[in-house]
């Protein structure tokens, strides 16, 4: 049986919530939903392009974590404030996934639980045997 490893971000949510940062089980990572924010606050206020690209890159910093890398991705699920603007979150998600090419679903949503937030991604992660 495959053992189970929680990573964490330190963020005072997750307790409150009750999650991780990601969940490692065996050969698979997922990372939970993942937006543009660092100690300072919301980055790339305004901006789904650069929301989206920071968000992948803090993505990519929880897989290394636990040996992965984006290759090993097979899924990203893109939670977005406002579906007109999917050419910019498709050409920053295109930027890290051109050539990897997991599937994907784009969703409007109503909101996030910041309203500077405009972005949001969970990706699923898969080490080939």
């Amino acid at each position: 049986m495959s053992k189970r490893i929680n990573y964490s971000s330190g963020a005072k949510w997750e307790d409150i919530v009750g999650y991780s940062r990601a969940v490692q089980v065996g050969n698979t990572m997922e990372v939970s939903g993942t937006v543009a924010s660092d100690e300072n606050g919301v980055v790339g206020k305004g901006d789904f392009y650069l929301q989206t690209k920071y968000a992948i890159q803090k993505i990519e910093a929880a897989l290394k974590r636990g040996g992965f890398a984006l290759t090993d991705v097979v899924r990203t699920r893109i939670f977005v404030t406002d579906i007109s603007y999917w050419q910019e979150v498709g050409k920053a998600h295109g930027e890290f996934f051109k050539d990897i090419k997991p599937v994907t679903s784009m969703i409007e949503i109503k909101a996030l639980i910041d309203p500077d937030f405009l972005v949001e991604i969970e990706v699923t992660a898969v080490k080939a045997d």
